[in-house]
């Protein structure tokens, strides 16, 4: 729905076409990749068709050839250790897996959704200017015009890794990830959420977008 991806690859890289019933008719369609209009973290099913077709199937095409493995990112090539013509599909998923585990809750142990917002796609220069204040702050290249920074960084920075109001918190080893350590309302997850909006947009001028589906009932 929201074209998922990790470590340098998306889902809508693989996927072959997308089944969806029509909510208001109850007619099967199937959606080209091209129809799905995919983009980071992002498709049609978010925009003009959300809430308008129950996804029931997904057809993948995928290769079993190690010849389009990318290790190239971050903790992954860290991982691995290893160049892209010595890993394998079963070495590269392994530590994709290790990796995943060390950051993240478990959900069965605390309550979470993943992560929670988007990493912000900014121009070149806007990346610049904030370069020459933090030094430090990473980025990983999406063409000749745009880069995307690392959410999570921009939230360590603004002082809310692992940050807890009552029992709503950011996780204290990935602040991407916005928990419920018992019994934290949907208010007063969102509150949190919109408090670390504000605060990474005051430091960095960036708009974290969430990631989620944000469903709000009135009663």
């Amino acid at each position: 729905m929201q074209n998922i991806g990790a470590y340098g690859v998306e889902i809508k890289e693989v996927i072959e076409s997308v089944e969806g019933i029509e909510l208001a008719t109850g007619t099967t369609v199937w959606f080209s990749n091209d129809q799905c209009r995919f983009g980071y973290r992002d498709s049609a099913f978010k925009n003009d068709l959300k809430e308008k077709y129950f996804i029931s199937s997904v057809t993948l095409r995928l290769n079993k050839e190690n010849h389009k493995l990318n290790t190239s990112y971050g903790s992954l090539k860290d991982e691995l250790g290893t160049s892209d013509d010595q890993a394998s599909i079963r070495t590269v998923s392994e530590a994709v897996m290790k990796i995943r585990m060390s950051k993240l809750p478990d959900p069965t142990v605390i309550g979470n959704a993943g992560s929670f917002f988007k990493n912000p796609v900014v121009s070149k220069s806007q990346y610049e200017k904030l370069k020459i204040t933090y030094s430090t702050i990473p980025y990983y290249p999406i063409d000749n015009q745009f880069v995307k920074i690392p959410a999570a960084w921009l939230i360590e920075q603004a002082g809310y890794k692992g940050k807890r109001k009552g029992n709503a918190a950011m996780h204290d080893k990935q602040a991407l990830v916005l928990v419920n350590h018992g019994s934290a309302t949907g208010a007063e997850l969102l509150s949190l959420a919109r408090e670390v909006q504000h605060a990474v947009d005051t430091k960095f001028a960036i708009t974290l977008e969430p990631e989620v589906n944000i469903i709000t009932i009135e009663v």
